[in-house]
């Protein structure tokens, strides 16, 4: 078996266990666990397995039974007893919180989490979209579902996309293509977050940069603490988490860049006039 492989197997594997657990759970009688307090939202590929870890090292948080739960993209359908079994019992002053990185991204999500979590707040991490449908790329290539050079898979994304969505977002066929094949897709933030403030109040979610979280490290990460109204703590290391390693010749070749980055520029402009704040220096020609 593969490198690859076995990363399946033992990611099905753990999966499956953190699902049978949380069935265990709702199943008892009495009381079922609480309901998180925060969650990171996403983007994908944007930092959020780091982010993760810094906020679990916090002695007043608690985090899920593992990341990316995907109870309100994936599976909603289980209900909300299924999604507490992942959490805790919590000790006074405690707060809980998950993460799951499509969240961000898929249309059903926020009006999901308005009903069932009125009163949490959320996080969104944001990266130089260039960079981040490139790393999208090597990750989605990584578990042997993206055959396409990555050019050819840019070209392909808008068809795929559209062909998967034909019956809605929320089958099988669109769930895989939008967590595959979105690389385009993913980094247009602005109407990603304008779906969020129309379901949840702006102050409510807080957008960072991957950028300023790899230069400043410890401020970024003060700035999310009192958003969350926790106590300041610093980790002992901030430590870069990332679940890939690519060894191989760049297919992101000047010309695509300039290709992506004109892309994008007019959707950078429109995420700085929504958030009235001008994100990291990304390219913009």
């Amino acid at each position: 078996m593969t490198g690859v492989g076995r990363r399946l197997v033992t990611d099905r594997l753990r999966r499956g266990v953190r699902a049978a657990r949380a069935w265990g759970r709702a199943s008892r009688p009495g009381p079922s666990g609480p309901l998180p307090d925060f969650l990171v939202i996403g983007g994908q590929r944007c930092g959020t397995t780091s982010l993760y870890h810094y906020l679990a090292a916090h002695p007043l948080v608690r985090g899920a039974t593992g990341k990316e739960l995907q109870f309100f993209s994936l599976h909603h359908g289980r209900g909300l007893r299924w999604y507490r079994g992942h959490f805790p019992t919590l000790a006074p002053g405690e707060r809980s919180f998950e993460a799951s990185p499509y969240y961000l991204f898929h249309p059903s999500v926020p009006a999901r989490i308005a009903a069932d979590l009125p009163e949490a707040r959320f996080v969104a991490l944001l990266r130089d979209p260039v960079q981040r449908a490139y790393s999208h790329y090597l990750h989605t290539r990584s578990y042997g579902a993206e055959p396409l050079p990555f050019a050819d898979a840019l070209d392909a994304e808008e068809e795929r996309l559209a062909l998967a969505l034909r019956d809605g977002p929320d089958t099988r066929t669109a769930h895989r293509a939008l967590r595959n094949h979105s690389y385009v897709a993913r980094g247009r933030y602005a109407e990603q977050l304008e779906r969020w403030y129309a379901h949840i109040p702006r102050e409510r979610i807080h957008v960072a940069y991957t950028e300023d979280l790899h230069t400043d490290p410890a401020g970024t990460y003060a700035e999310i603490l009192r958003f969350l109204d926790l106590p300041p703590f610093t980790p002992d290391t901030f430590t870069r988490h990332t679940r890939r390693v690519d060894s191989g010749p760049t297919e992101l070749t000047p010309a695509l860049t300039t290709r992506l980055t004109r892309y994008f520029a007019p959707h950078n402009t429109h995420l700085s006039t929504l958030l009235e704040t001008t994100p990291p220096p990304w390219p913009t020609h």
